[in-house]
């Protein structure tokens, strides 16, 4: 949610901060009822009173994510703000001025905004600036340069250590077979054992997964990579993935959402990503493929809009 709202931010040209909140169902039941009686729920998580905060009081929009920052969004709109919320808030659309969300999200309205990817920051030029610093780091590394997005279980799919395992086979096996190297970037929801399988399944292809210590090389890796492949359960890395230049190999975990099933559906029909099923044992070949991301075009018509 976080690279989301502030990729939005970078890519409008704006300069803002990122305030987490954490209303409880109290409040967001508050937020979304009278205004008068929302207005003592409006605090940070900190609980201070978004109402007399300075930097929200000179901002000239709001961007407000998911269903709990959506809560407070809408009610920061009575402020005299414009607000954008980016997802869907699950609650009435016209409680904002816009609302940035992916096609899998099936809502509609006339402030309603639809992309096949998920808004973010990595524009070709960030991505250009990372290639710049990542691939002499990277030289020493055989190619073609696999590299694998990983994240970890939610409420819709599970990754653990038996995933895990399996990534780390197919993986190793990917580099057995197609030559080259290949590292391996954790996110902060990877479970500790779900590290360990992917350490023990690769170190004898020279495997290399981050330890989460030192500059994160994500940005990098996406730069560089010949041949990616990102676990399902996160929109938002799918969506960065398929920005960069390397095609994408969808890792589909147990569990379900239809939502995000649509979402990867629709970048399989346009070509940029193949999803595994179970008989796979590695990587499709690399194909050829390009950039996706429609954040540019939303972020357009949100200047055309808002008139700013």
């Amino acid at each position: 949610m976080r690279s989301q709202a502030l990729g939005l931010m970078e890519r409008a040209g704006w300069h803002g901060v990122f305030c987490p909140v954490r209303p409880d169902r109290v409040a967001r039941l508050a937020l979304g009822g009278p205004r008068w009686l929302g207005r003592s729920f409006l605090r940070d998580h900190d609980g201070q009173d978004l109402q007399h905060n300075p930097v929200l009081k000179a901002c000239d929009v709001v961007i407000s994510v998911g269903g709990k920052g959506g809560a407070m969004g809408a009610a920061l709109r009575a402020m005299g703000r414009p607000v954008i919320q980016v997802q869907n808030p699950r609650q009435r659309l016209s409680r904002f001025d816009l609302v940035v969300a992916c096609r899998h999200d099936d809502i509609s309205g006339p402030n309603v905004l639809l992309g096949r990817t998920a808004v973010h920051g990595l524009t070709p030029e960030i991505l250009a600036e990372a290639r710049k610093v990542w691939e002499p780091r990277l030289a020493h590394l055989p190619r073609p340069l696999t590299v694998a997005l990983v994240g970890g279980s939610n409420g819709r799919f599970r990754f653990g250590e038996v995933e895990a395992r399996r990534l780390g086979q197919i993986l190793a096996q990917t580099v057995r077979t197609q030559g080259g190297s290949l590292v391996i970037t954790p996110s902060r929801r990877t479970d500790p054992a779900a590290r360990q399988a992917l350490n023990d399944c690769t170190r004898d292809v020279g495997g290399q997964v981050w330890d989460g210590t030192g500059e994160n090389p994500y940005i990098g890796l996406i730069a560089c990579a010949d041949n990616l492949v990102v676990t399902i359960d996160s929109v938002s890395m799918m969506s960065e993935a398929v920005a960069g230049h390397a095609p994408v190999t969808i890792f589909p975990l147990p569990g379900r959402s239809r939502r995000i099933s649509s979402f990867v559906e629709e970048l399989e029909l346009s070509g940029r990503v193949r999803v595994l099923d179970d008989a796979d044992d590695r990587l499709p070949p690399p194909w050829e493929t390009g950039p996706l991301d429609d954040t540019p075009e939303l972020v357009e018509e949100i200047h055309r809009r808002l008139g700013f």
